[in-house]
């Protein structure tokens, strides 16, 4: 039994890490590997679509992160084979830093003092503070829970919202489409951790935005495709949101001619809220395979009717 990492950003520290953990692993990367019918594991990111089709006896395809989108997109994805994720340790740590980064600077409104600094413009601007603002999560996986924890720590009036209901987090979370509404009406800096499902699709649109209080700020680490960019433009053109910082988009990198790009009042970062770290996870990864090896249950399975 043999695993392949299938992987266009580079291979190289993944294989270290692997065989930092078991030195006698049979890896493969593609699209060196040869007999494929020897590989019953897979390792991947942003796979070229189809591919594994070539498999004939894969049993199970594991994400080299949290999201499993760019799997489930595949419209060839082996029916037969399990779907799994990763969990990192570090990432919702990570994931909850820059959040809290990303509303200190909304904060203090840094981003129109570095304005002015190009512009040798000497002009004080009041600010928020943390005990006036309230937060809320959209998602409260791990990722949700680590960056309300995070936030609760630092002096937040914190709330979450999932699509089903969650109990013992240590916060108020509203739950469904019934107590959407009151979220929103509650929030003044909305945070989209949410994984990319048909429901979470589109999800960041106007009918959401005009429910959150007039200066709300928008900050989505979740997926691109969760935000109706011409929507969130309108809003913020309207005055209705003060904002938004955006780390993902429906098309990656964001193109050049995106009106995203060049609006004063929007920060674009490219995809690096958390990312990933081969050694964190390298032990969890091996597990799987040899767990997968002899037909035990797997770690961190995803239901593909979820979505996560």
């Amino acid at each position: 039994m043999a695993l392949v990492i299938i992987n266009p950003k580079g291979v190289a520290p993944w294989i270290d890490a692997l065989k930092q953990v078991d030195p006698n692993l049979d890896i493969r990367t593609f699209p060196n590997d040869s007999n494929r019918e020897e590989i019953h594991f897979a390792l991947t990111w942003r796979h070229p679509y189809g591919i594994f089709k070539d498999y004939p006896n894969l049993k199970c395809i594991s994400s080299m992160g949290a999201g499993v989108d760019h799997l489930l997109r595949d419209p060839e994805l082996p029916d037969d084979a399990f779907i799994t994720r990763l969990v990192d340790p570090y990432l919702a740590k990570d994931m909850a830093e820059f959040v809290l980064a990303l509303i200190m600077n909304h904060l203090r409104d840094l981003n129109a003092f570095k304005i002015k600094q190009t512009q040798v413009i000497w002009k004080p601007a009041d600010y928020l503070r943390i005990k006036d603002v309230k937060v809320g999560i959209m998602g409260m996986g791990a990722i949700g829970r680590q960056v309300a924890s995070e936030l609760q720590k630092t002096g937040f009036n914190v709330s979450g919202w999932a699509r089903t209901e969650k109990r013992g987090i240590g916060l108020t979370v509203y739950s469904g489409l019934t107590e959407f509404p009151t979220f929103l009406n509650n929030t003044d800096v909305l945070v989209c951790v949410l994984p990319l499902t048909e429901a979470t699709k589109g999800i960041l649109n106007k009918d959401c935005f005009k429910q959150l209080p007039k200066n709300a700020f928008i900050i989505n680490v979740g997926r691109g495709e969760q935000v109706v960019e011409a929507d969130l433009l309108q809003y913020i053109s309207e005055g209705h949101l003060s904002g938004a910082s955006l780390d993902v988009f429906t098309e990656e990198p964001l193109p050049i001619d995106s009106p995203l790009w060049k609006h004063p009042r929007i920060n674009i970062t490219p995809h690096i809220a958390s990312i990933t770290n081969p050694e964190s996870v390298a032990a969890q990864i091996v597990e799987n395979y040899y767990r997968c090896k002899e037909g035990k249950v797997l770690l961190n399975l995803v239901s593909r009717e979820k979505g996560y």
